[in-house]
């Protein structure tokens, strides 16, 4: 039976990272743009959405820049220059290709046009600090709000005051240039305000939410940070227009049409799924174990929730929140063959890692301590990676081309 059960997963998380491929949204928006177009793509998912972006516009594009994550790029594309660089945290080649990107948008006229394409990773990978704020600076303060636990909405809210192309300081670089986002939101709700940290959109925050946000996880900035912490952001942006073409939603989407194809009941549970990634595990390991035992679901039925966790990193381990929320459950489930439960980064890099994610079934638990692993202490240590790698229950997609959250899934037969 678990066999079976991760035939299935393996089939789902294909099947849904094929659907899910950014291509044909980004056709479809381009689809009414008339004239031509530079390209700035930025984001894991950068690559892909320049591709396609470039297919599209055919002879209209006139060239670009495509700023994305190690190993993310697949190669040349026509006219655009390709740059590579660091994520999570900004490094010297994500201000080495932004600084790229500035001088090729800069000068442009009214009538010039830029098709941006943003997706998630794109607050490290678009990277130009304030005069005043070094490169460390950035870093150092983008580390400890990641390690604190603070959401993807709270780092990014820090993050555009100390940059000088965030918070939709890049529209008013490119002024009188027209500016068509076409983005892939990694962040719950799809405000496009913290995508990426929003170049060309409006913060949405209160003007005192950076110090309180700081204040919240007890994170002291340093003195000469303070003035740009609490300097506003542009208050206007007219050259700019938005258009969201991808979210957990179709995530969601995608993984139920394999899984009914199954022939699995299937149930959307949240597409809002946050909190602490342990947590969160060990919630759904208990979900899972009940529903095994006493069916509160047809089966063979899969359960699904979407969102984004977060990591509280108090070891010295690798690992990522997907990884951990397939950790903390496998214990819930011992011994149960009827029961299997997937986590999945859609971006193939779950955290700082090269997986995407864990599986885990009714035998894994026993797997683990069989092998002489201790599961609490490698929780403990933020280290699942290592265990799930030694065990065979890591997921490895690489790099999958797009960027639209997590999907956890909970399959009983």
């Amino acid at each position: 039976m678990a066999t079976k059960l991760r035939e299935d997963a393996a089939l789902v998380i294909e099947n849904t990272l094929k659907e899910i491929n950014p291509r044909k949204a980004v056709h479809e928006a381009l689809a009414d743009f008339n004239g031509k177009a530079y390209i700035f793509a930025i984001g894991k998912a950068a690559w892909a959405m320049a591709n396609a972006a470039n297919d599209a516009l055919g002879s209209r594009s006139m060239g670009g820049v495509v700023i994305t994550k190690y190993a993310h790029s697949a190669g040349p594309i026509a006219e655009l220059h390709i740059f590579e660089a660091g994520h999570p945290l900004p490094d010297e080649n994500s201000v080495t290709a932004s600084k790229f990107a500035l001088e090729f948008f800069s000068n442009l006229s009214e009538s010039d046009n830029i098709i941006f394409l943003i997706s998630g990773g794109g607050s490290a990978l678009f990277e130009s600090p304030e005069d005043g704020i070094s490169l460390k600076d950035v870093e150092s303060l983008s580390k400890k709000l990641i390690y604190s636990g603070a959401d993807i909405k709270q780092i990014n809210t820090v993050r555009k005051r100390l940059s000088k192309v965030k918070g939709g300081k890049f529209a008013k670089i490119c002024e009188p240039a027209k500016i068509y986002s076409v983005i892939l939101s990694d962040v719950l709700g799809d405000d496009p305000s913290f995508i990426a940290s929003g170049p060309a959109y409006l913060d949405s925050s209160a003007p005192d939410a950076t110090i309180q946000i700081l204040q919240k996880y007890d994170i002291k900035a340093p003195v000469h940070l303070l003035p740009f912490l609490e300097k506003e952001l542009p208050s206007e942006i007219t050259n700019a227009q938005t258009r969201i073409i991808g979210s957990v939603r179709q995530l969601c989407e995608s993984a139920s049409k394999t899984l009914t194809k199954l022939g699995y009941n299937t149930y959307v549970m949240t597409e809002n799924m946050t909190a602490e990634a342990k947590e969160v595990g060990s919630l759904i390991g208990s979900i899972a174990a009940k529903n095994a035992l006493e069916p509160a679901f047809n089966p063979p039925c899969a359960i699904l929730f979407g969102g984004e966790t977060i990591v509280r990193v108090k070891g010295s381990g690798k690992g990522g929140r997907n990884q951990e929320i397939a950790l903390s459950a496998a214990s819930h489930i011992s011994g149960l063959d009827n029961v299997c439960i997937f986590s999945l980064g859609s971006d193939g890099t779950d955290g700082p890692t090269d997986a995407a994610g864990g599986v885990v079934d009714g035998f894994s638990y026993q797997k683990y301590l069989d092998m002489g692993f201790s599961p609490s202490e490698y929780l403990a240590d933020n280290n699942a990676y290592e265990l799930l790698k030694a065990t065979g229950d890591l997921l490895v997609t690489g790099p999958t081309g797009t960027n639209v959250n997590d999907v956890t899934v909970i399959l009983i037969r």
